[in-house]
C-alpha cells in the first residue's frame, strides 16, 4: 500500500501514541480508523440536513410519505420470519 506523510501538531501524535499503545494497534492503523470516523459522521450529518430539508417543504415531505406508504406493502413478500 502506498503511503505518504502527513503532519500534526506534536499533541496530536501524542493522543495517537496513547491510543496506539491502549488499543494495541499500531499508530497509523489508530490514524486511519479516525478519519473512517470523521467520514461517517459526515455522512450522517449531511444526510441528516438534506432530509431535514425534505421535512421542511411539505409538498416533498408528503410525496416521501406517500411512497414509504406504498413501499410498506412489499414487506408482506410471504417469506417467513427468521
Amino acid at each position: 500500500m502506498a503511503s505518504t506523510t502527513v503532519r500534526v501538531s506534536a499533541e496530536t501524535h501524542e493522543v495517537l501514541r496513547r491510543l496506539a499503545a491502549a488499543t494495541g494497534e499500531p499508530l497509523q492503523r489508530v490514524l486511519e480508523q479516525a478519519v473512517e470516523n470523521y467520514r461517517r459522521e459526515q455522512f450522517y450529518a449531511e444526510f441528516n440536513a438534506a432530509f431535514d430539508r425534505l421535512r421542511s417543504d411539505p409538498v416533498a415531505w408528503g410525496e416521501y410519505l406517500a411512497e414509504q406508504a406504498e413501499l410498506e406493502g412489499t414487506l408482506a413478500d410471504g417469506l417467513d420470519d427468521l
